[in-house]
């Protein structure tokens, strides 16, 4: 598909002439200002006439533009909301590795940080035609309108619901039989999803050091997949939580089907409403820190500590910032602004998620009394898990565009594969840490080495 080149450009069709021509010249001026010559970048482009301009090396992916008017409601405004947008709504199609076009926002933002550059790009953008958009707007997937006070309990199970509202049956067409939504753990390459997620159940497990007949908390349970495991397989009483009515209803079906019932259970209640006792063992958290928000970390921690009996041990399991822990310059910031990064998700995925530096996390945990044991990251675990999640969810296509519509399955797609971009460029992280509530005298329930981790 590569080809030579030796001039700026190479078009691999003679544009028509006419309206048609003059949209095509535009379009291909406005893709020169956004991303560069068509032989320096990385991937192609196929127009709404079929013509495709191809880079002089194998392209990674090909970005089709379905109509004339496509790049104009792309870039206008020049922000994150427009260009996602643009492929929700079917404007543009990404063929081939959507996580490899995860960067070309960053691109475009590096070439058009001069008023000259900005001005050149509008004044092409202007030379495009106004049209209808390519997709069917009744399509449209859900978006946010959350009310009340940010990180309240009523807004934060709104917000939930609203995440967990695109149904049992979708998430289950690309998670693993277990429906476990968080990083897997792939110990060994050979790995598949179900394996990996197992894997991942029993370290939790495993560095919680459960024990038959302890009483188990899981906060943000999902649908049951931990408290499942550690009943069956470490013989504990576990209970789950959760602010989703689909995911708790299902969950329950699930614990009745495995005959675990009578250790097993799941309740819908917030984490700020957890009872000081009776006082759990061991309690853990999968992939639920990052929706509490900065204001919330001390209350979060602050209530598990009082629900973790003396001794007990806490597993936080959460998606952190790596990126906020840095000193960001000026320029970055005027440009986020600019940007307006982060709008995607919270209209169109989890609204009010915040990513907060792992510092931050660890510190207001120890303000409220826990001692960290331990930490680990597992940022390339999660690479390969939204990797599986991405090929799975393709694979299904038709099934689920007949769920939840082709604009939702673009939102799931791109958000998943934007995700592991930045978990694979080191923009995000996540970490999972081992919190101790000592004893009065300081004693904690603990081996003096991890060796304990690694006998099977």
């Amino acid at each position: 598909m590569a080809q030579s080149l030796t001039t700026q450009q190479s078009y691999s069709q003679t544009s028509p002439p006419g309206k048609d021509a003059n949209a095509l010249e535009a379009a291909r001026a406005v893709l020169d200002d956004v991303f560069g010559p068509v032989a320096s970048r990385r991937f192609a482009v196929r127009f709404w006439d079929d013509s495709v301009d191809e880079p002089a090396e194998e392209p990674r992916f090909t970005i089709v533009l379905e109509s004339p008017g496509a790049l104009r409601r792309m870039l206008l405004p020049p922000n994150e909301l427009a260009i996602t947008e643009s492929y929700i709504f079917g404007d543009i199609d990404v063929e081939g590795n959507l996580e490899a076009a995860a960067d070309l926002g960053d691109l475009a933002a590096s070439r058009l940080r001069s008023p000259r550059a900005l001005f050149r790009l509008m004044r092409h953008l202007m030379a495009l035609p106004r049209d209808s958009r390519a997709m069917d707007r009744r399509d449209t997937p859900a978006t946010s309108h959350l009310a009340g006070k940010r990180h309240s309990a009523r807004r934060d199970r709104d917000a939930v619901r609203f995440h967990y509202n695109v149904g049992n049956a979708f998430y289950a067409l690309w998670l693993d039989a277990r429906m476990v939504y968080s990083c897997a753990y792939f110990a060994h390459e050979s790995y598949d999803l179900d394996r990996a997620q197992e894997s991942k159940l029993d370290l939790i497990c495993r560095k919680l050091r459960l024990k038959p007949g302890e009483r188990l908390l899981d906060i943000g349970c999902g649908w049951g997949g931990l408290i499942m495991h550690a009943a069956r397989r470490y013989g504990v009483f576990a209970l789950g939580i959760t602010l989703s009515e689909s995911q708790a209803e299902l969950a329950r079906e699930r614990i009745a089907a495995a005959g675990l019932s009578d250790r097993v259970s799941v309740e819908l209640r917030d984490y700020r409403r957890l009872e000081p006792e009776p006082q759990f063992d061991k309690i853990a958290s999968v992939g639920m820190v990052e929706h509490v928000g900065r204001a919330r970390l001390a209350e979060y921690f602050a209530s598990a500590h009082r629900a973790l009996r003396p001794g007990g041990l806490f597993l936080n399991h959460g998606i952190v910032s790596i990126d906020a822990s840095r000193p960001a310059s000026a320029m970055s910031r005027v440009a986020g602004r600019l940007w307006h990064r982060g709008q995607f998700i919270d209209r169109y995925v989890f609204p009010d998620g915040e990513l907060v530096p792992s510092a931050a996390v660890i510190a207001s945990a120890e303000r409220s009394g826990f001692e960290l044991r331990d930490v680990e990251s597992l940022r390339e675990h999660y690479v390969l898990t939204l990797s599986h999640w991405v090929e799975r969810l393709e694979s299904h296509h038709e099934e689920a565009v007949a769920l939840v519509g082709e604009p939702t399955y673009r939102v799931w797609r791109l958000y998943m594969s934007a995700s592991a971009y930045g978990f694979r460029t080191g923009r995000i992280g996540i970490i999972q840490s081992l919190l101790a509530k000592p004893h009065a005298d300081g004693r904690v329930e603990l081996p003096r080495t991890r060796e304990d981790l690694f006998r099977r």
